[in-house]
């Protein structure tokens, strides 16, 4: 199953506010732990957009954009033992070595692989997942085999392209809404919620929490629409920015909220949280901040907070895996816009206007392109 071609098509960042479907070489196995994926679906995440905006200065000019994706095995290194050509997988946004100091500790956003070709590298240090093919280095740790459903569950086979692309939702948005979110904020049973921001990655915090049985959650968004699927995703309590605080006071009478979660990324979101904190309380930073925030200590110094960060490690993901197979994690409920790869400027488009188009997370389908294409319904599970 060898790329057939010598050329490809990718999405290319060109500086703050410029990307290009450009032709590009298909990537090769540079190393042995090397595989090479042909993509089938992937996805754009807000990184990217703060990546359009100049806010991620590591991502250098004609970098191949994206992290996220289900795709095709189609070579391997020589080291590569897990998975073979002709392989189904999920790619991890997160590429793990395994060895270094902080993967052993399960820090893997921050490993120090030789050659920088560990943690969050896809998209930013190396060409990503908005291609037609994507190197993956260190594939035995940073790829995962699509899972087949429980033949106990309700879940659809995996047969079913919703389904398909609903696994893209674990690369990236539910296991950082995990990790960054509800793990980091200490989400326990009977924990009051607040969760400041219902994008994509605030509603997989929404459902991630709920597998920690809180009393209840309050997600706090400008957005109407974005609010009310938050309701319809198990939100006990919605708020306007301008409403969250006297919301929280009187049902917690007075106390805030045990876990509270930043998932914007903008000055007056987490000085919104700094309000909404409870005395003992933690609150998880999840959005990507692109300018300084004030901490209000002055506030703050006596009431036994926490304050947490986190680039998602994707330690989660196998777990996720598990409850998606198990129709456990509804991650299709996230999706609400597919564009095939030739229309992906449209597909930015829509998802940076999401006010107006309600767009949530945006497939990006590679085989729309290509009549009769198999894809990973074609693929070994």
């Amino acid at each position: 199953m060898a790329p057939t071609t010598e050329t490809m098509k990718g999405l290319v960042y060109n500086g703050v506010g410029k990307i290009a479907i450009e032709e590009r070489p298909v990537p090769t196995i540079k190393k042995p732990a090397d595989a090479v994926v042909k993509m089938v679906y992937s996805t754009i995440c807000g990184s990217d957009l703060h990546i359009l905006k100049g806010d991620v200065p590591s991502v250098p000019p004609g970098r191949v954009l994206g992290h996220e994706g289900v795709g095709i095995v189609t070579a391997t290194g020589s080291n590569v033992s897990r998975f073979a050509p002709g392989d189904a997988v999920l790619v991890g946004c997160i590429t793990v070595c395994g060895s270094c100091a902080h993967c052993r500790r399960g820090m893997h956003s921050n490993c120090t692989a030789d050659d920088n070709d560990g943690g969050w590298v896809l998209g930013n240090a190396i060409d990503g997942t908005q291609a037609q093919y994507v190197r993956i280095p260190h594939a035995d740790n940073s790829l995962h085999r699509v899972p087949a459903a429980s033949s106990s569950s309700s879940a659809a086979h995996l047969d079913d392209e919703d389904h398909l692309k609903a696994l893209v939702m674990l690369s990236d948005t539910l296991p950082t809404g995990l990790e960054c979110g509800a793990l980091n904020s200490r989400v326990t049973p009977g924990s009051s919620v607040a969760i400041v921001g219902a994008g994509p990655v605030g509603l997989a915090a929404l459902l991630t929490a709920q597998l920690y049985s809180p009393s209840f959650v309050v997600v706090v968004d400008l957005d109407a629409e974005r609010l009310a699927v938050a309701r319809s995703m198990g939100a006990q309590h919605t708020a306007k920015p301008d409403e969250a605080v006297a919301l929280v006071q009187r049902l917690t009478e007075g106390r805030g909220c045990d876990a509270v979660m930043e998932v914007v990324g903008v000055p007056q979101t987490f000085a919104l949280c700094q309000e909404l904190v409870a005395a003992g309380g933690v609150i998880a930073n999840v959005g990507v901040h692109g300018e300084k925030v004030d901490l209000h200590l002055e506030k703050l110094w006596s009431k036994n907070i926490a304050i947490t960060t986190r680039l998602v490690d994707t330690v989660t993901t196998p777990m996720l895996l598990k409850l998606f197979a198990a129709g456990k994690l509804p991650a299709e409920k996230l999706i609400t816009h597919t564009f095939p790869f030739s229309d992906i400027m449209t597909a930015y488009d829509t998802f940076r206007a999401a006010s107006k188009t309600k767009a949530l997370k945006v497939i990006i389908d590679f085989e729309q392109d290509v009549p009769g294409a198999a894809g990973v319904r074609g693929a070994r599970l």
